[in-house]
């Protein structure tokens, strides 16, 4: 049986966009810009599952989680991607590459910037999980067998509870905060915000768009069925009319 250690008291530390599940199992679930059955997945044996939208404190919170619990070796990516922040890619790109002068290196997001991890605590995120991509997967029944597939392969704690502070900015700026308050960025952020708004409606556009073309072809189809059977019909009365002469 894999050795198992308390996590730090009142895990979990960081409050945020997640449930909390089983302390002693090995995978922590990251669903991104998803939100699915989260309970359920917490009950399929994961000790923490929920969204992480922001490369910067979303990334802050999950990490300082983690590294508050020694049990959770594993991370598991699943969901949708965040359009513009990328959390996920960043996700990887931190655990694959660190942090250099604040930013994530080799992170495609707006604002990968990280202020609450120091140096060791990023370190110790990357020598106590391993990261595990099925990203833009939603489907539950293949996240559970994941669950299963790492939980059988659980090597142990990892050491001691790490704890570390993660503070937001007073006043709301919430999931900003990790990207300083620098007006720049808030404006970036703004921006993208209004971007991601404009995506989702020319992809519900299109949608719509789509279904009607669907629904003319549909129509279309029928009427010429219609009138092929109406043609049939008429064939066979002409027919029995010629047999009768």
């Amino acid at each position: 049986m894999a050795d198992k250690k308390s996590p730090a008291s009142g895990w979990p530390l960081i409050k945020g966009d997640f449930i909390s599940g089983d302390p002693n199992s090995p995978v922590a679930v990251v669903t991104m810009g998803s939100h699915l059955d989260e309970k359920g997945i917490c009950d399929a044996g994961a000790a923490l599952c929920g969204s992480c939208k922001t490369e910067n404190l979303g990334l802050e919170k999950v990490i300082a989680n983690v590294i508050a619990n020694p049990n959770i070796r594993f991370i598991l990516f699943c969901g949708t991607e965040v359009k513009g922040h990328l959390s996920g890619q960043t996700f990887g790109a931190l655990h694959k590459n660190g942090v250099k002068d604040g930013r994530v290196v080799g992170a495609e997001g707006a604002i990968p910037f990280i202020e609450n991890l120091k140096d060791d605590a990023i370190k110790r995120f990357q020598e106590q999980v391993e990261v595990v991509n099925i990203m833009e997967s939603e489907d539950l029944g293949t996240i559970k067998a994941k669950i299963n597939e790492l939980k059988a392969k659980d090597p142990g704690a990892f050491g001691e509870p790490m704890v570390v502070e993660v503070k937001e900015a007073a006043g709301g700026a919430g999931e900003v905060a990790a990207a300083g308050a620098n007006p720049q960025f808030l404006e970036i952020e703004k921006r993208l915000d209004k971007i991601e708004k404009r995506l989702e409606f020319v992809d519900a556009e299109v949608a719509q768009r789509v279904g009607r073309k669907i629904g003319r072809d549909i129509g279309i189809l029928y009427g010429l069925v219609a009138g092929l059977t109406v043609f049939v019909m008429l064939l066979f009365l002409l027919e029995k009319l010629l047999v009768m002469v």
